[in-house]
């Protein structure tokens, strides 16, 4: 039974943005499967981990209305593999799929279209936002590296969103740095706070196009939905506290310092080489006029680097991880960026010049 003839770039493109979520190993065999309905002229493409579902539509011509689910990496791997354009053909032969590009001839198993688990979109009255693609990408990457990765601490595996009257605020910590970002929206809503799942934050920051097209936000019960493009990303929210950011943020660090981006990011990176492979750590030595920044190692290897500033008062002599300070330094892109230091035992705030919509905070280390 014939379902659609299309192009391998039709068919590969609105799969690879929905594969994203598909897990390589999961308990359940038909996760790892894609949900493909055809209606018309219509092709819907849907894949879900339980937690994130994402749907894409896309065109198809010819051949008769069917829903299956067919192996997400292998569909993937095989159009991959052809040359781009290739015409294909997709039809059904007893719960098998045989996909055909010229003398190429591929079959795969299905699963029942029934089966496939799916999240429904919520059906109570949402809080509802809309803001430009790029704006909410150029956020994301902003605060994202922040993070953590595997905490026992569950909801820092995600990221803050506070939606309130005409701002919508981002914060992402992992206990030892944190990253806040705020933006205006053209929205006048109850102040609501949520947090996202680490895994939805990837999928929006790989997904979204650095552009003006909109995106909309609906935020209901224990979901919240994105909507852009052909694209519906519905997502679980993580149930927990976030820690308090405001107060985590210092107020009245006395010393600044106004330093280039990249001359900074290029001694730190060099001085990087030789530090603790465990424990990354750097100490910056503050005086009049000079910044060294030194690391060294179990070996006694020893990095010290020498930055010429403007700045006189006090001296400080304080250890980071040099990970997150690299960290903040790829992801801002400032020409320069401002430094406050209290003393070695509190923690450091990194601002942009003129900018009060971005904070990165770390805590020092001692070395």
């Amino acid at each position: 039974m014939l379902l659609l003839t299309t192009t391998r770039d039709a068919l590969l493109s609105p799969l690879q943005s929905v594969s994203g979520v598909v897990e390589k190993r999961h308990t359940l065999p038909i996760l790892s499967n894609v949900l493909i309905e055809k209606r018309g002229q219509e092709l819907t493409l849907l894949a879900t981990d339980i937690e994130i579902q994402i749907k894409t539509t896309a065109q198809g011509d010819g051949g008769e209305d069917i829903a299956l689910t067919v192996g997400a990496r292998k569909l993937q791997d095989i159009l991959r593999a052809l040359p781009d354009g290739t015409p294909i053909s997709l039809s059904l032969d007893d719960k098998r799929l045989t996909l055909k590009a010229g003398k190429s001839r591929f079959q795969l198993q299905t699963l029942p279209a029934t089966d496939y688990p799916r999240l429904a979109p919520p059906a109570a009255e949402a809080l509802r936002f809309s803001i430009p693609q790029g704006a909410f990408k150029r956020q994301l990457a902003l605060v994202q590296f922040a993070m953590a990765q595997q905490d026992i601490r569950y909801y820092l595996n995600g990221l803050l969103l506070v939606a309130t009257a005409g701002e919508l605020r981002m914060v992402a910590t992992d206990g030892h740095r944190l990253a806040y970002a705020s933006s205006k929206i053209e929205a006048e809503l109850p102040k609501i706070e949520v947090i996202l799942p680490r895994k939805t934050v990837l999928e929006l920051a790989r997904q979204l196009a650095d552009n003006d097209d909109p995106m909309e936000v609906s935020i209901v019960g224990s979901q919240v939905v994105f909507r852009f493009g052909t694209i519906e990303l519905i997502s679980k929210l993580i149930d927990g506290k976030f820690p308090d950011y405001e107060r985590v943020i210092p107020q009245h660090h006395p010393k600044l310092l106004a330093m280039d981006r990249a001359t900074v990011l290029a001694a730190l990176q060099r001085a990087a080489i030789l530090s603790n492979e465990k424990f990354r750590g750097v100490r910056l030595v503050l005086a009049d006029g000079s910044l060294k920044i030194i690391s060294s190692n179990a070996e006694q290897e020893e990095a010290q680097e020498e930055l010429e500033i403007d700045y006189t008062g006090e001296g400080l002599d304080i250890g980071f991880n040099v990970t997150y300070l690299l960290d903040v330094l790829n992801n801002v892109t400032a020409e320069t960026v401002e430094w406050r230091f209290n003393d070695n035992n509190s923690s450091a705030l990194v601002t942009l010049p003129g900018n009060t919509q971005f904070k990165y905070v770390v805590m020092p280390m001692r070395i």
